[in-house]
């Protein structure tokens, strides 16, 4: 019986941190409380991820709990949103998912008339 309640808690741990645990990498934007205007870069593998912030100041981080990370450098935690869109950190700082803008192509140029 002790063994299926063990199996049942690894189980639940593994779906409450498999959404956007694992898939924070990618280039972010500080929205709120920035020290630069650069963007911030996070480089992750598995729970462990290295992380530079808008003022080009690395740290190594890790998820210490599900929706949760630690930047070791700067000695300051962070709320990861549901989706992993936007890290919130003890500070105020607030970094989103840099999505960047793609235009379309310009229209074709007017056709001449022969006359």
């Amino acid at each position: 019986m002790r063994s299926l309640f063990a199996l049942l808690a690894l189980c639940s741990l593994g779906i409450t941190g498999a959404s956007a645990q694992e898939l924070l990498s990618g280039e972010y934007q500080c929205v709120q409380n920035c020290t630069g205007q650069q963007l911030v870069f996070i480089t992750q593998n598995g729970w462990d991820m290295n992380l530079v912030n808008e003022a080009g100041q690395p740290s190594r981080a890790w998820i210490d709990h599900p929706g949760h990370i630690w930047a070791e450098r700067w000695q300051e935690g962070a709320v990861i949103s549901a989706d992993g869109s936007a890290i919130q950190f003890d500070d105020g700082t607030v970094w989103q998912r840099f999505v960047p803008v793609i235009l379309p192509p310009p229209p074709p140029p007017p056709r001449r008339r022969r006359g």
